[in-house]
This record gives structure tokens, C-alpha cells and sequence, in this order.
């Protein structure tokens, strides 16, 4: 089969790999007709994830049918279409009863922090990924969600992770009715988070990006006020001045360990390394909310330290949330959204490729070139 492989830093190749097969009694062989590149991908592919191997198949959001089950596996068969979580869940642990399907206990070796995830180093288990023609899916039974009739292929791999995670970004938030909603990053999830936000019963939604064609959909699509950083001095007064000097009720991390907007966080979080990542919006959102706020954060940071000011965070008396996605808990009210007409996910698609043409795609996707916001790939058998 053709499967995209990571070579090292800024370096992935499609060549041919086997073909996956059942290694377990609840295993599923998926063949795979849409998979994404997700911001976090790009985390992989710059280098800034401990233990990505080289010969890896990324890809944590896909689509497809099932083509295989094993002897185990009771609610899938062959020729279902299914969307598959990018979460690697038991269903039975601890954290799993408690719907924290991110932080299963039973599918990575690495549990004492995130669970299991498809195509995201050895630090999350070690699974190959989606972006492949076919995968094997561990725990069938547990994950994989038939793609309801009336919702398209496009829409449904956009709930494998990009949309559940701008919906809990925006849930970790406890959003009151006209609460102002600040969300640091433009790209899907943070547009998915603005989105979110309005339906919790956000007020006013402000979205701060530097990419012009990012915040131009944004603001139709939150809809949102914008606001380029790279037009601000500091990001807390500016944001403080929008806010009748208070500071907003809710921010939301939808960035990452690779944020822009301060030279000395990108020196030493993502060119040397001497923390897990740019604490950038970590900075900006604790100093930018009102005492009293709410912080939560679904931007991806490394293990293990990062410059915070926890202590502004502790005097300002806030409430920080974080956590990976528990994709398969909002599953139900997401999908019944997008049925009623309330959100089209697939609408932050820019560009659809074929599985072939990875290296470019993740080129285009990295530099954020052709007003790239969302990469669908489209292996062979799909197309």
C-alpha cells in the first residue's frame, strides 16, 4: 500500500509499506478515503516531538471502510463507513469510565499523561497513522463511529479531532450566556473554538492570528472580531482596552508550542529547545483574562517544562482547563449540529490532495502558503 513516511525534520516521503493485518481479536483493518494533516502533525514534522521515529506514518484524522475485523469485534463488519476518534481507547479503564478517552490507561506505554493516538510518536504508543491507504484500528469496538447517513465524508473526518477539540476547547471554558471569548489561533481548531463558543452562549468572540486569509474566514465563519498581533504592542492592555479595562471571561489556547509573537519564547522553545515549546499564548492568555477567568488550553505542548507565569495565574484567582480531546464524548451532540445545519465543518477545507503528493502538501500546509487552512489527503482507492 502507499503510506506517507516521516524521513527526520521537514522530510516525508509516500513510498510502499505492507499492508496491516489483524494482530489482536479486536483489531479492524480500515481502508482509509480521507485523512487530514493536522496542526499538530506539523509539531512531528518540524522536529519538536520526543521519540518520532523515522519510517512513522502520521495521520490521526481519517475516514474510511472497514475491510477487516477481527474475531473479537461485535459492532463493526466489513463494507461500514466509519469515522475513527484519534483518541486509542480501551472503553474499560478508569479514565475511560469517566468518558477521558484522551488519557486511556491501557494503550500507551507512556499512560502516566496522554492515552493512545494514531500516528503520533512513541511517546503516544507507537500506532501508525492515517495517512496511508489502510490502518490497522486497535480496541474496534471502542472507537470507530458509523458515519451517519446525511453526513458527507468531508464533514465526518473533520470530527475525528479538529472539530471535538475547538468544541471542548470552547466547553473547558464554562461559557456563560454573553461571556467575552478570547481565542489565540486561526487555524481549524481555533476556528472550530470561535464557532463553539457562539453556541454555548458566548456574547462577543475576538480571534487573534497574524495570517490575513485566517482571520479574514474567521470572521465570517466564528463569526469573530480579529485581531493581527503583529499590530498589537501588548497583547494584554490591547486586549484589555477591548474589554472595558477588565480583560476577557474566557481565553482559549488554540495554538501550541509553536507560537509566534515572541522572539525570545521561539529561541528558546523551539530553536533551543530549553523548554517544551513557545509559551507565548500561555503568557498572553493567563495575562489577558480577567481575575477570575477561565483558561483552557488544547494547543499541543511537549514534556516536560514550559516558562509559565503561574503565579499571575494564581493571584488573578483563575481556573485553567486542559486536556487532549475526548473525541468520542461529543461525539453525539457534534453530529446532531451538523444534522440540523447549525455547523458544516467541511467548509474549512482549502485544498484536497492525493495521498501522492504528501511531501508538497505538508510543504504547503507547514508554510502556510495558498491560503492553506485545512489539507485533505485522498489515497488512491478513494479518488
Amino acid at each position: 500500500m502507499l503510506a506517507m513516511e516521516y524521513r527526520g525534520p521537514y522530510r516525508v516521503r509516500v513510498r510502499h509499506k505492507a499492508e496491516p493485518q489483524i494482530e489482536h481479536p479486536f483489531d479492524a483493518i480500515v481502508q482509509v478515503t480521507r485523512s487530514c494533516i493536522c496542526g499538530s502533525d506539523l509539531h512531528l514534522y518540524h522536529g519538536l516531538v520526543p521519540d518520532t521515529r523515522v519510517g512513522s506514518t502520521f495521520g490521526h484524522e481519517f475516514v474510511g471502510r472497514v475491510v477487516e475485523v477481527g474475531s473479537g469485534v461485535q459492532r463493526l463488519k466489513p463494507g461500514d463507513r466509519v469515522l475513527v476518534p484519534f483518541n486509542i481507547a480501551c472503553g474499560a479503564c478508569y479514565f475511560c469510565r469517566r468518558e477521558l478517552f484522551g488519557n486511556c490507561h491501557a494503550t500507551n506505554p507512556e499512560a502516566t499523561a496522554v492515552g493512545g493516538i494514531f500516528g503520533y510518536s512513541h511517546t503516544a504508543g507507537g500506532y501508525d497513522g492515517g495517512q496511508a491507504e489502510y490502518v490497522r484500528v486497535p480496541l474496534a469496538d471502542v472507537g470507530p463511529t458509523l458515519i451517519p447517513e446525511g453526513i458527507s465524508e468531508d464533514d465526518a473526518v473533520l470530527l475525528t479531532d479538529a472539530l471535538p477539540t475547538g468544541y471542548q476547547a470552547a466547553e473547558m471554558g464554562d461559557i456563560d450566556e454573553g461571556d467575552t471569548v478570547v481565542v489565540f489561533g486561526a487555524g481549524p481548531i481555533g476556528i472550530f473554538a470561535a464557532r463553539s463558543a457562539w453556541l454555548m452562549g458566548a456574547g462577543r468572540v475576538i480571534v487573534v492570528d497574524h495570517i490575513e486569509e485566517r482571520l479574514a474566514f474567521v470572521a465570517r465563519y466564528g463569526p469573530a472580531e480579529v485581531v493581527d498581533f503583529r499590530r498589537v504592542g501588548d497583547m494584554a492592555e490591547h486586549l484589555k482596552k477591548m474589554t472595558d479595562g477588565l480583560g476577557a471571561d474566557v481565553c482559549i489556547d488554540a495554538v501550541g508550542c509553536e507560537a509566534a509573537g515572541s522572539a525570545l519564547h521561539r529561541l528558546t522553545g523551539v530553536k533551543l529547545k530549553m523548554q517544551a515549546g513557545s509559551a507565548t499564548v500561555l503568557h498572553w492568555a493567563i495575562n489577558s483574562v480577567r481575575k477570575g477567568g477561565r483558561v483552557s488550553v488544547v494547543g499541543v505542548y511537549g514534556p516536560t517544562f514550559n516558562a509559565v507565569p503561574i503565579g499571575n495565574a494564581v493571584n488573578k484567582g483563575l481556573t485553567l482547563r486542559m486536556n487532549q480531546a475526548s473525541v468520542k464524548r461529543h461525539l453525539p451532540r457534534l453530529i446532531e449540529h451538523i444534522l440540523a445545519g447549525r455547523l458544516r465543518p467541511s467548509e474549512v477545507i482549502t485544498h484536497r490532495m492525493p495521498l501522492e503528493e504528501v511531501a508538497d502538501a505538508y510543504h504547503l500546509f507547514s508554510s502556510k502558503l495558498d491560503g492553506c487552512i485545512k489539507t485533505v489527503l485522498i489515497p488512491p482507492g478513494a479518488q
